[in-house]
């Protein structure tokens, strides 16, 4: 049975395409993205289930922190969405770094497909569980004050609440 969605974002267009044939038999949709600007856009737009991210952007200028950059950014808005990082062989040390920050799990390049779609089936398996009421009000908060571009007048009209609730819900956490 094919899962839902999953974001691929890496600048090398050649790893997006064996990416995404390496998986089309795991998902239903697959996204693939060639900057990580277009992260925030996306998923504000689409329910996504997990985000495969490669570590290096701009062909490694920032030695990974970009990626640790994005992690954090995808963690604070979207913490119901588990963020796999793609790392080259060498960066181990700064993939352990990242899994304290937050990551699910991360695959080294070159990657082993059979063992690629077992660690993304591992982090949605465990992402299944239930989550507390808090958690799962306040992901879906985020989406519609994204999606409203930040405006919390029309994320509470979209959201079915007052200004004064959604801000109260906000504040809350």
């Amino acid at each position: 049975m094919k899962q839902g969605t999953i974001i691929i974002c890496d600048d090398n267009t050649e790893i997006l395409t064996a990416l995404g044939y390496a998986l089309e038999g795991m998902f239903q949709r697959i996204i693939k993205l060639s900057h990580p600007d277009r992260l925030l856009p996306t998923m504000a737009a689409e329910t996504v289930d997990i985000v495969l991210l490669d570590m290096n952007f701009q062909r490694g200028v920032n030695n990974g922190l970009e990626g640790l950059q994005w992690l954090k950014t995808l963690h604070e808005r979207h913490p119901d969405v588990p963020v796999v990082l793609l790392t080259a062989y060498g960066d181990v040390p700064l993939a352990v770094r990242a899994l304290k920050s937050g990551a699910a799990d991360f695959i080294t390049k070159p990657w082993d497909n059979d063992e690629l779609i077992r660690k993304l089936s591992d982090v949605l398996t465990t992402q299944q569980e239930v989550a507390p009421l808090d958690e799962v009000e306040q992901a879906h908060i985020r989406r519609a004050v994204d999606r409203a571009d930040g405006n919390l007048t029309v994320a509470a009209r979209m959201l079915g609440v007052t200004r004064q609730t959604l801000y109260n819900k906000l504040n809350r956490k």
